[in-house]
């Protein structure tokens, strides 16, 4: 296995836990304090991790691509996330963030340039249509709900995200990119914190979770997936974001008691043949926009 697949596993195995943290966050912490103190929090390591590397600042229109990170991975997507587990068990959420794969492959012919051959598309729409029907499955009426768009979103908007940071990744360094797109955002970010903050007391389960996503999901997991992403290829590495669900599920049964069911099951082992069948496709890359 690759370098950048590697890393890009790594990243995965970080985010696996994601959705279960949050979850047990937001029952005691409001929604928006745990999006923004995850992000605020994140950013004070990564300015530790800058400071201690000397890594050079963005320069002229770097700033943009940072820009874009910040908003996307500082901002949109740990609200959305938040909010989202709140309402949705952690499994069927892992789920429907398994459409990223698809989306992340969408984002990476837009910024990156990458265009994937006919096999990897079969792969990732068998992978992707799993996804979808095991959601559809789930609500039982055929439609999704509310959580579910806005899962979805937080889709969309993580996958423009680290497209956006493997693009610059080559000029600035992965895990730079990551930092300083998280302390452009800080000041929003620690005044959401201030205004949202908890007024009631909160155990130590909820702080714990709260710290996990600060430190893997919000800052060394994104670390690692942007390393893999510009190493290994936007399209290629990003399919690995199918297995998450494996992990999750595994975390959630153990940790919050959720059951397994055979759909449950039956979509695991589909996406997981995706993964395979899109390991073997050919990736070609073109010029980025």
């Amino acid at each position: 296995m690759s370098n950048g697949l590697l890393s890009g596993f790594a990243g995965v195995a970080a985010f696996s836990l994601t959705l279960p943290a949050t979850r047990v966050a937001v029952q005691e912490l409001p929604p928006i304090f745990v999006a923004s103190g995850r992000a605020a929090a994140a950013a004070l390591l990564g300015a530790l991790c800058l400071l201690l590397a000397g890594a050079r600042r963005p320069q002229g229109r770097q700033w943009l691509s940072v820009s874009i990170v910040a908003l996307a991975l500082g901002i949109l997507f740990p609200l959305c996330a938040s909010y989202g587990a709140r309402d949705a068990s952690a499994t069927h959420g892992a789920v429907i963030l398994g459409l990223l794969p698809l989306f992340t492959t969408l984002a990476g012919m837009v910024r990156v340039g990458e265009r994937p051959q006919p096999l990897f598309w079969v792969a990732a729409f068998l992978g992707s249509g799993a996804v979808i029907a095991f959601a559809l499955w789930e609500n039982g009426g055929g439609s999704l709900t509310r959580t579910d768009l806005i899962l979805l979103a937080a889709a969309v908007i993580a996958s423009f995200g680290y497209a956006e940071a493997a693009r610059i990744a080559p000029q600035l360094g992965s895990w730079q990119v990551v930092c300083w797109a998280l302390l452009l955002v800080l000041p929003v970010n620690l005044l959401s914190s201030f205004l949202h903050q908890p007024t009631g007391p909160v155990s130590a389960q909820a702080w714990g979770s709260l710290a996990y996503v600060t430190t893997m999901s919000q800052l060394f997991g994104v670390m690692l997936w942007t390393r893999g992403l510009r190493l290994g290829g936007v399209a290629r590495v990003g399919q690995l974001q199918l297995l998450m669900p494996f992990l999750t599920f595994a975390a959630a049964a153990l940790w919050l008691g959720e059951a397994l069911s055979f759909a449950t099951l039956l979509a695991a082992t589909v996406v997981l043949a995706s993964i395979v069948l899109s390991q073997r496709a050919r990736v070609v890359r073109q010029n980025a926009s």
